[in-house]
Formats: C-alpha cells, sequence, structure tokens
C-alpha cells in the first residue's frame, strides 16, 4: 500500500466515525481526500471495500504489535500474552473503531458482517494457539473453548465496568485477571476431558476463516519492488536489511529466526520515511509466512 492510498484510509476512516458509516458518501470522501473519482475506483471498487480495508490495515497493526512484543520473550509467558491480548482493545480505542463495528452490525450488509465474522473466528484461532504456547500441548483440544471463554468473560466484564462508568484505564490488568481465571479452568478441562467445541466443529470454523498467508515467492516479489523505489537518500542499514531479507528469502532453507529479528529492525528503519507504510505492510506479511512455516513444522 502506498502513502497516498493510507491517507485516503484515514480521511475515510475519519468520515466513518463522524458521519457514520451510511450517510457517508464516496463523493464526501472524494472532496475530503481531493483526489479524483477515477483515483478512489483505482484504490476501491466501492465503500464496502473502502471500509474493509480500513478494518485489513488495522488487522495488521495489531499482527505486528503483537508480533514485536513476543520479540525476545518466552512463548509461556502469561505475562506477554495479557499485553498482546490487550493490543488489540488498545488499538480499537485509540481508532474510535467500535463506531465503525456498530454501524456495521446495524447496516445489515452481508459482505460486511461476513468480513467481521471472519475478523473474529480468527482473532479466536490466534488465542487458542497462544493458549496451547502458555499451558502446553495437553491443552490442546480445549484451547479453543478457553479462547471463548476468555474472550467472553472480558466482553461482558467490559460492558458492567462500561455500565458503571469505571475507568477503563488499565486494559492489561484486566486480561491478567481472566487469564487467572484461564488458569482454574485449563487442568479442570484436562482432567475431566470435557469438550464442547469438537473436531468437527473447529474444523467448520478453520475452513470460514480462509488463507492470507503470502508464499514466498510473493514476498521475493514485493521486496524487489520495493527495492526498485528506494532513493539515493535510503540509509545505509535500511538497504542492508532489505539485501539481507532477499537473500535470506532465496535460500533453501532460510534461517527464519534471523529473518523474524531483522524484519523489526527493517520496519523500524523506514520510519518517519515515505516507505514507512510498505515497510511495515512487508515485516507483517515476513512474520506471518515465517509463523506459517514454523507451523507447518
Amino acid at each position: 500500500m502506498n502513502e497516498r492510498k493510507r491517507q485516503v484510509l484515514v480521511t475515510a476512516q475519519q468520515l466513518f466515525i463522524e458521519k457514520g458509516f451510511s450517510a457517508t458518501s464516496i463523493q464526501d470522501i472524494l472532496e475530503e481526500s481531493n483526489i479524483s473519482k477515477g483515483t478512489f475506483y483505482n484504490y476501491f471498487s466501492s465503500k464496502n471495500e473502502c471500509l474493509i480495508a480500513i478494518l485489513e490495515y488495522v488487522n495488521e497493526e495489531t499482527f505486528v504489535r503483537r508480533r514485536e512484543i513476543l520479540i525476545g520473550q518466552n512463548l509461556s509467558d502469561k505475562k506477554v500474552l495479557a499485553e498482546q491480548i490487550a493490543i488489540r482493545m488498545h488499538i480499537n480505542r485509540e481508532q474510535n473503531l467500535f463506531l465503525l463495528f456498530e454501524a456495521i452490525f446495524h447496516s445489515g450488509d452481508d459482505e460486511l458482517r461476513d468480513f467481521v465474522k471472519k475478523n473474529h473466528l480468527a482473532e479466536l484461532f490466534w488465542l487458542r494457539d497462544r493458549l496451547i504456547d502458555v499451558y502446553g500441548k495437553a491443552s490442546a483440544p480445549y484451547a479453543l473453548d478457553c479462547a471463548v471463554l476468555l474472550l467472553g468473560m472480558m466482553q461482558h466484564i467490559i460492558h458492567i465496568w462500561t455500565a458503571s462508568s469505571k475507568n477503563l484505564s488499565d486494559i492489561t490488568e484486566l486480561v491478567a485477571y481472566v487469564i487467572r481465571r484461564i488458569d482454574a479452568i485449563v487442568p479442570q478441562l484436562i482432567h475431566s476431558k470435557d469438550l464442547l467445541l469438537d473436531d468437527d466443529v473447529r474444523s467448520t470454523l478453520a475452513r470460514n476463516i480462509g488463507d492470507k498467508k503470502g508464499s514466498k515467492d510473493q514476498l521475493l516479489t514485493q521486496l524487489n519492488g520495493f527495492h526498485q523505489k528506494l532513493d539515493t537518500n535510503t540509509t545505509s542499514s535500511g538497504l542492508e536489511y532489505l539485501l539481507f531479507l532477499l537473500e535470506e528469502l532465496k535460500k533453501d532453507d532460510p534461517r527464519y529466526f534471523l529473518i523474524e529479528t531483522i524484519s523489526h529492525s527493517f520496519k523500524e528503519v523506514f520510519k518517519t520515511t515515505p516507505h514507512e507504510v510498505e515497510a511495515r505492510e512487508i515485516a507483517f506479511k515476513l512474520w506471518n509466512f515465517v509463523d506459517s512455516t514454523n507451523t507447518k513444522e
């Protein structure tokens, strides 16, 4: 995604929040963004696609920030998990996304509702995998049940908290409280073998998520394209990180632990530059690729 397209998304998001999604027209976005209709339709086929692009960008931001928290940390650390879960809530609040989700819920639009449903399922399966990291392989059959229970408890506690006007300043502490409840539930489920969401249910849900993980060839193509866009003002470290990632991905047996670490440095070195948005997108895709490869192994 180029910076111009990103700015159109920022403008559209602000309009959707201020005026409401239904009340905002494409013409409103054109005028506020100072772009032509042709430019808009070059980026998005519809207003729905524009909103979906906003939410996909937020998903990438959530993934990247969660992934950065993991660097150098133990996967089984519950404090790290609490911080990762809280990231989603922090971003939703920072960007006023609750208003957008409410608008989608009331819109009756099947395309938007289906997108939000897939997002929710993806969040559940991410949390399931992280719970297995924390509680071990013995918890695997029950981890999706626990992910549903954890998110459900959080949702209702937040509703009660909000209704009582209690300040939600420390979201991580709220998440930590719920994780302590899961601490008591997991051993009991393993002992009793009490399972609600069986293999058939899990497989059906997983099929509804879809797979957006990029291939190695797609990553190489984007990295090469990124390389061609760089100018003479690019820092030497930025170029070094880029060339390292290109060479490592070309290998038959890439060192994934190095790709994981360098991806963060690569993203950081292009901050506040015209290439920041695409560098962040590439880091997201690289981490996704590493995670999917490790899962297969």
